[in-house]
């Protein structure tokens, strides 16, 4: 951390004018704050947050800067409720440094102590860091905050959330549900949210059948995201990098789009990164899978199959992490498709689901990328969602259809020497039953004692992987029901030490 008084960039927080809050009727406080990466995660950072009201001079200070925030507004067509939302990107920052920062406006009701956080900038160059994922965000208030407790116990420099964010459109039609619902997400998230960065990607929830403009429209007014550089779809779809890795995050219900805007990005965007000599690892990010065997078929995903597969093959794509499916489960490496792989629920008739052909079925625990993809369903305990087809899944190396949530930790160690092998180990824990639900503290709740994160003692436990860049010590505990259900570690060659051609 810089130390205060070295460079004025750890917060030094002024107060806002007092009584600035009773000047007006607008409640101006700020609320619901998180992070999100700007287009360079090394030197830029967005701090986002919600009001209750239009705020006055909404601002964030970090030192002796203050940065104006920009406003963007959401009124719920159902309810007429107005949400006001603003974004203060902040730049001409240092790689891997670390800078406290506080959020205010002249109507702050805490104007004389404002909300005040850390947050870390990415490394520069081949530095190890740990991120964390998982998707489908539990809407309940405990069961939320457990989730949570889950990313902060592990210190990731940032968080991936794999669509589903606010759950609302189960009673979208009643006045306010939709407003009350990303409210209380925001709400709930921030005791994360507002530390690390929350990278976020849109689900089935937000732009849902029946109020799809609504929902992807509250989505889009609270998050500030990397721009894409695809006038009419900034906010859907983008990509950052992190130390030699590049993050690609899909918007899944748009895989084919009028003009077929987001696949002819998605094309362009990973061969540029494979051409990068200074990129190893490709990860995606979207919320439909391609690869889950559910018994009710709930990965099926035809378009992604069909218009992203072969785009994830040529360009090497190393990880795919998705949401949308029950549970957890890994596919083996996989490369290319079997055609009519699969039986309709019906009838059990023969359906063509573009099966991906796994390029290995030991389950070694080490996996080579660079010879196939490995997809990752981090469902968060939402098993039995109905589907249309059977999946024929030889790919799948495992799956954890438990009602509980889970969570995947992931250290990348860029290896030393050029032309080596860099790797990344991934942890998945997960709850043995349910998450506690909102009637009352949970005897193991977040921080209260219980089995190591580390997973030392725990069942199933193949090792630990020890810090990576910022991620600390890495040991904590969450609660006497998260155990790790499996370790394994990805690898493939530094992309400095050859040369690369796209696959047929």
């Amino acid at each position: 951390m810089i130390a205060a008084g070295t460079t004025g960039l750890i917060a030094a927080t002024a107060a806002g004018p007092a009584g600035a809050a009773a000047r007006g009727a607008a409640d101006g406080t700020p609320e619901q704050i998180h992070l999100t990466w700007g287009d360079d995660p090394t030197r830029v950072v967005v701090v986002s947050w919600a009001s209750p009201g239009p705020a006055e001079r909404p601002r964030v200070r970090v030192g002796q800067r203050v940065i104006t925030a920009a406003e963007r507004v959401f009124t719920d067509a159902v309810s007429g409720i107005v949400s006001w939302t603003y974004h203060a990107r902040v730049d001409g920052l240092r790689p891997g440094a670390t800078y406290g920062y506080a959020v205010t406006a002249d109507n702050d009701a805490n104007a004389a102590d404002p909300f005040s956080a850390t947050f870390t900038t990415a490394p520069a160059g081949r530095a190890a860091f740990r991120f964390t994922s998982f998707g489908d965000a539990p809407g309940d208030d405990w069961q939320a905050a457990y989730a949570v407790a889950a990313v902060e116990t592990f210190q990731p420099l940032f968080h991936l959330l794999n669509g589903d964010l606010a759950h609302a459109s189960a009673g979208v039609t009643a006045p306010g549900a939709l407003a009350r619902a990303w409210r209380e997400f925001g709400t709930n998230v921030q005791a994360s949210a507002a530390n690390r960065p929350w990278l976020p990607v849109p689900g089935d929830h937000e732009p849902a059948a029946g109020h799809a403009e609504q929902g992807l429209a509250a989505y889009l007014t609270g998050y500030a995201l990397p721009s894409n550089g695809v006038e009419g779809f900034e906010g859907r779809w983008y990509a950052f990098r992190v130390g030699t890795a590049l993050f690609v995050c899909l918007s899944g219900d748009d895989v084919t789009d009028a003009d077929g805007a987001q696949t002819r990005w998605l094309g362009s965007t990973l061969a540029a990164a494979r051409a990068d000599a200074s990129i190893d690892w490709i990860v995606v990010q979207l919320h439909q899978c391609a690869c889950s065997s559910g018994p009710t078929g709930d990965g099926l995903e035809a378009g992604v199959r069909r218009e992203w597969l072969s785009l994830f093959d040529t360009y090497e794509v190393d990880l795919v992490l998705s949401g949308h499916g029950g549970g957890y489960e890994r596919s083996f490496p996989v490369r290319g498709s079997d055609t009519a792989a699969g039986g309709d629920t019906p009838t059990g008739a023969k359906t063509e689901t573009r099966g991906p052909r796994p390029v290995t079925t030991v389950d070694s625990g080490v996996f080579d990328t660079s010879q196939g993809t490995v997809h990752l369903v981090l469902g968060s305990g939402d098993a039995g969602r109905p589907g249309d087809a059977v999946a024929y899944a030889p790919w799948s190396a495992r799956r954890d259809a438990s009602t509980g949530h889970g969570i995947a930790v992931f250290d990348v160690s860029p290896g030393s020497e050029a032309g080596g092998q860099t790797s990344i180990t991934v942890r998945y824990f997960h709850a043995a039953g349910p998450d506690p639900d909102s009637g009352g503290p949970h005897s193991g709740g977040p921080h209260s004692g219980g089995s190591d994160f580390n997973g030392a003692g725990s069942a199933g436990s193949a090792g630990s992987a020890g810090s990576a860049g910022s991620a600390g010590a890495g040991a904590g505990t969450v609660g006497d029901d998260y155990t790790l259900f499996e370790t394994f570690t990805l690898v493939r060659p530094r992309s400095d030490g050859r040369r690369w051609h796209p696959k047929g």
